[in-house]
């Protein structure tokens, strides 16, 4: 069973995502998480995907869209770092990757579908995790991390989006 990371794995600004994630064994958790979130999005209406409970805020497809981008750029570097590749990895801007996609254009289905099969990906990668991997140590963003804490980022990641939908964009749509 995947430990969850000492604070000395990965830069402070990841904290809240880490103390997100539930004790017990992350895989269970990644998939309860999945359910939770289609059951969140699949709730909702295509007008209900463009939302955004104030100027300037991301739309709930917008929402989504950056989940799957982040867990995809997460899964990357769990993979390299996992795998023994010391080459240092690119931060991004998620504002940057929002602006330049099209979620509000597309049908809310095909996003959830996406983040879907990223999750399943995510699962199969952390799945087949050698066990020694799990400590390695990389660098992303201009900052040491190891896999394990990756692994950890990305769940956590995911509960604050769901979080953040639920408390913020849900109670004015109802």
């Amino acid at each position: 069973m995947l430990q969850c990371p000492l604070a000395s794995e990965y830069p402070e600004y990841y904290v809240p995502y880490v103390n997100l994630v539930p004790e017990g064994d992350l895989l269970p958790i990644l998939q309860k998480n999945l359910e939770e979130t289609i059951t969140l999005f699949e709730g909702l209406s295509e007008n209900d995907g463009q939302f955004r409970y104030a100027s300037g805020k991301w739309s709930i497809k917008e929402v989504l869209g950056h989940m799957t981008d982040t867990e995809r750029i997460m899964s990357y570097r769990l993979l390299r770092i996992g795998r023994g590749d010391q080459t240092p990895l690119a931060g991004f801007n998620e504002n940057e990757f929002i602006a330049g996609s099209q979620f509000d254009e597309l049908p809310l289905k095909n996003i959830l579908e996406d983040f879907i099969a990223t999750r399943h990906a995510t699962i199969t990668l952390i799945q087949n995790m050698p066990e020694e991997a799990w400590a390695k140590k990389g660098f992303a963003n201009g900052t040491e991390i190891t896999t394990r804490a990756i692994a950890y980022i990305i769940t956590g990641h995911a509960i604050h989006h769901g979080k953040i939908i639920s408390e913020r964009y849900l109670p004015v749509l109802k």
